[in-house]
């Protein structure tokens, strides 16, 4: 059985967060495990009973269970993942709150400590019929592979409809790259019978257009990897990522860790 899990903080983002994770759960039939970090044992058993509390108003036949850990989000939450070994971890950002003071660089900190794919999650609501589009910025990078797979594997369940978008870049070398990139991902996305769109964007404030384009598209996802460095193209920095996990259209982000995997290979749901 898949596994997902939510970090929860008691919070209305996290509810949403829980939301996201029901949804997706639904159409893998996966457990969901709703976890709470606290800093003192003695607070274990109210907030086991808060979380129990959360769960009861679950209307669903999925195995949805509360866990209660001592310990801090920034290294607990990936520590957990792998002992649950999880495919999914989600996780609300940008309220006002509790955790949700995880903004930015801090909670891209959370998401480093895992090599679990993280959906972090906004006010936006998730669609009935799940992350129906899903935008991909595609870069240069080896690991961008990982991502493609991942996403792959999102957009079978949810028959998603997938937008790659790459900086319309002028310099000859880095276009033929831009261009390759595009037919491999095609390729990659027909060989699974995923339909995939690609469009070119302007380099110039980069972020900013793929949140535009990801509204004009009505979707629902957009996905990164966490590279936290300079890229070929200059512009997927920590900044770029922050941005992209706090963007303003409230879309909800998966962003994955690069991790050791032969060719590039899907760590979720494999």
């Amino acid at each position: 059985m898949k596994t997902f899990i939510v970090a929860h903080d008691f919070s209305t983002i996290a509810d949403n967060a829980l939301s996201h994770a029901m949804t997706t759960a639904k159409f893998l039939n996966a457990k969901v495990l709703v976890l709470h970090v606290v800093s003192k044992q003695k607070e274990i058993a109210e907030a086991e009973s808060h979380l129990k509390k959360i769960i009861s108003k679950i209307d669903t036949t999925l195995e949805v269970l509360p866990k209660v850990r001592v310990g801090n989000i920034f290294e607990d939450i990936g520590e957990f993942a792998a002992e649950n070994h999880a495919e999914l971890i989600f996780m609300g950002t940008h309220g006002t709150k509790g955790w949700q003071h995880l903004t930015g660089s801090n909670a891209l900190k959370v998401v480093t400590s895992s090599s679990v794919p993280f959906i972090i999650v906004q006010e936006a609501q998730i669609k009935p019929t799940g992350y129906d589009d899903i935008v991909v910025p595609l870069d240069l990078h080896k690991e961008t592979k990982q991502k493609l797979a991942v996403v792959a594997d999102l957009a079978i369940y949810f028959k998603s409809r997938v937008h790659v978008v790459i900086p319309d870049e002028t310099d000859e070398f880095l276009r033929n790259k831009v261009l390759a990139n595009i037919q491999f991902a095609k390729k990659f996305f027909s060989d699974r019978a995923i339909e995939m769109n690609a469009t070119l964007l302007n380099p110039s404030g980069f972020d900013k257009e793929i949140v535009k384009y990801a509204v004009k598209s009505d979707a629902t996802l957009i996905a990164i990897m966490n590279l936290n460095k300079n890229s070929i193209f200059g512009s997927l920095t920590s900044n770029y990522e922050q941005y992209i996990i706090n963007n303003d259209a409230k879309i909800a982000t998966l962003i994955v860790n690069p991790v050791d995997s032969p060719y590039g290979s899907s760590v979720l749901f494999s």
